[in-house]
C-alpha cells in the first residue's frame, strides 16, 4: 500500500509538470500561428494508450512514462522526424518564424516551470505557513552520534554558527547546507572555531547505510519507551514516558549525558531520578557490565520536544501578501541550492555523482502516507529543478535550442538543418546516457548495496 501511495503521488506530480511544461511551448506556438502536430503526456513509441485529434493537433498519452512532448511542424526535436525539412518551408512551420518568436516558443516550458514553482511556494506559505526548529534555538548544541560528523571535527554540544558565511535558519536544513558548503564555523565552550568540509564529504555521506540515522541530531531527553524484558530493572517501578533527569544525585538533561554516565557506572547499583508528569521519583537500578540501563528510549519528534520544554519551534503564518516575498525567497533558495549541488555532481572528486538518482529516487522522496502539503512541496521543487535542467545548453533540451537561436539573433547566421539534426542526436545520446546512469544508480542502491 505504501508503494502504491508513493507511486500515485509521483505519477500525479510528474504528469502535472509535464503537461504544464509542454503547454508552455504549445500556447506561444499557437499564438504565433505555428502548427502543433502532437501534444503528448509520456512517449508513444509504436502505440498510444489514448489519442484524439482535435483540429490540427493529436492529443494523447503514451505508454513510456519518461516525459512528454509537443511536436511542432518544421522543428527538429526528440521525434527526429526530418521528412518535412526536405521540402520548402511552409508559413506555419517553426523554421519559418522569426528568431524572436522561436525563442519565446522554446523558453515557454521553462518559464512555466519557474512560475509554477513560485506560485506553489507562495500558496504553501499562505495555506500552511512554516513550522520549524530555528537553528538559533538549539541552545546546547548538536548531538554527534555519527563517525562522519566526528571526522568533520564536530563534537556533541557544538553550536553551528555558519556554513560558508551564511547563518543557518532551520535546523533541518543543516545537512543540505553541509552538502553545498566548503567550510563551517562553530562555538565550542565559548571558543569560535572554523573548519573545512572535506571534498569527499558527500561521497562518505552517500556511502552511509540508511540505518545509520541522521548525520546530525538535536540533543534529546532520555524518555523511556519500554524496559527490556531481560533487564534486571524490569520490576523496579520505571514506567513508559518517565524522563531521566538525574544519575546518582547529579542532574542530567540529555540522553547523550545519561548514556555517558551509565558507562562510568558499569556493573554498579545506582540511583536515578525520573520526572513522571509533575512528580520527581527516585529509583535504585542496576547498570549492566556494558554500561546499559536496559531501557529503550522514545524517538521524540520536534513538537513533542517543544511540549516538554526542550526547544521552541517557530510557527510562522502569512497573509497572501506576506506569503509572496517568502515564497519568492524560498524559490530562489531552492534554485541556488540545486545549482550548488549540480556543481558538486560534475566534480568527480566529491563523489556526489554516486548520489545521482532516477525515477525510483524521485518517487522515494514522496511520503508513504498521502500528504497534500508534502506533495506540493516536492512538486514545487521538481518544477524548479525541471526548469533549470531544461535551460542547460545541451542539444535536445530547450536550452540547446535557445543557444542556437540566440547565436542566430546575434550573428545573423542560422545553423543548417543538418547541423541541428546532428546536434539533436548528440544531445539525445548524452541525455540517454545520463538517464541510464541515474536509474542504474537506483537499481544498484536498491538491490546490491
Amino acid at each position: 500500500m505504501e508503494i502504491l501511495i508513493k507511486a500515485s503521488q509521483f505519477i500525479l506530480s510528474l504528469s502535472l509538470l509535464i503537461v504544464l511544461h509542454e503547454l508552455g511551448h504549445f500556447i506561444p506556438a499557437k499564438l504565433f500561428k505555428t502548427k502543433v502536430e502532437k501534444f503528448y503526456l509520456f512517449f508513444d513509441y509504436k502505440f498510444s494508450l489514448f489519442k484524439k485529434k482535435i483540429g490540427e493537433t493529436v492529443y494523447g498519452i503514451g505508454w513510456i512514462p519518461l516525459g512528454g512532448y509537443v511536436k511542432i511542424a518544421g522543428m527538429i526535436d526528440e521525434s527526429m522526424d526530418t521528412e518535412q525539412l526536405k521540402e520548402e518551408p511552409k508559413p506555419w512551420e517553426f523554421r519559418s518564424k522569426p528568431a524572436w518568436q522561436r525563442l519565446i516558443i522554446m523558453l515557454g516550458g521553462v518559464v512555466v516551470n519557474f512560475i509554477l514553482g513560485i506560485l506553489i511556494y507562495i500558496c504553501l506559505m499562505w495555506g500552511y505557513g512554516e513550522k520549524f526548529l530555528p537553528n538559533d534555538n538549539v541552545k546546547d548544541g548538536v548531538w554527534v552520534q555519527d563517525k562522519l560528523a566526528s571526522d568533520l571535527g564536530l563534537q556533541t554540544g557544538d553550536k553551528i554558527l555558519s556554513i560558508d558565511g551564511q547563518k543557518p535558519r532551520m535546523f533541518r536544513e543543516l545537512t543540505l547546507s553541509f552538502i553545498n558548503g566548503n567550510e563551517f564555523s562553530i562555538e565550542r565552550n565559548g571558543e569560535l572555531l572554523t573548519k573545512k568540509i572535506p571534498t569527499d564529504f558527500i561521497s562518505k555521506l552517500i556511502d552511509r547505510k540508511k540505518e545509520a540515522g541522521p548525520f546530525l541530531s538535536v540533543r534529546v531527553p532520555f524518555m523511556i519507551a519500554e524496559i527490556d524484558k531481560k533487564s534486571k530493572n524490569l520490576n523496579v517501578g520505571l514506567l513508559k514516558k518517565d524522563i531521566i533527569i538525574g544519575v546518582n544525585g547529579s542532574p542530567v538533561k540529555y540522553y547523550d549525558e545519561i548514556v555517558k554516565k551509565f558507562k562510568s557506572y558499569k556493573g554498579q547499583t545506582i540511583s536515578i531520578d525520573v520526572k513522571r508528569n509533575d512528580e520527581i521519583k527516585t529509583f535504585t537500578v542496576s547498570i549492566s557490565d556494558k554500561g546499559k540501563l536496559g531501557a529503550y528510549p522514545v524517538n521524540l519528534k520536534p513538537n513533542q520536544l517543544e511540549k516538554l520544554g526542550y526547544y521552541n519551534l517557530a510557527n510562522n503564518n502569512y497573509s497572501f501578501s506576506e506569503a509572496i516575498p517568502v515564497g519568492l525567497n524560498k524559490s530562489w533558495t531552492t534554485l541556488t541550492s540545486y545549482i550548488k549541488q549540480l556543481k558538486k555532481i560534475v566534480n568527480p572528486s566529491t563523489g556526489a555523482y554516486k548520489g545521482l538518482g532516477g525515477f525510483l529516487s524521485i518517487a522515494d522522496v514522496f511520503p508513504s502516507t498521502w500528504s497534500w502539503q508534502a506533495f506540493w512541496e516536492i512538486t514545487a521543487f521538481l518544477s524548479i529543478m525541471l526548469g533549470f535542467m531544461n535551460l542547460l545548453p545541451i542539444p535536445a533540451l530547450d536550452g540547446g535550442h535557445v543557444v542556437f537561436t540566440l547565436w542566430e539573433m546575434i550573428t545573423g547566421k542560422k545553423p543548417s538543418d543538418k547541423f541541428l539534426e546532428y546536434a539533436q542526436v548528440i544531445g539525445f545520446v548524452l541525455l540517454l546516457t545520463l538517464l541510464l546512469f541515474a536509474n542504474g544508480n537506483d537499481v544498484f542502491r536498491k538491490f546490491f548495496k
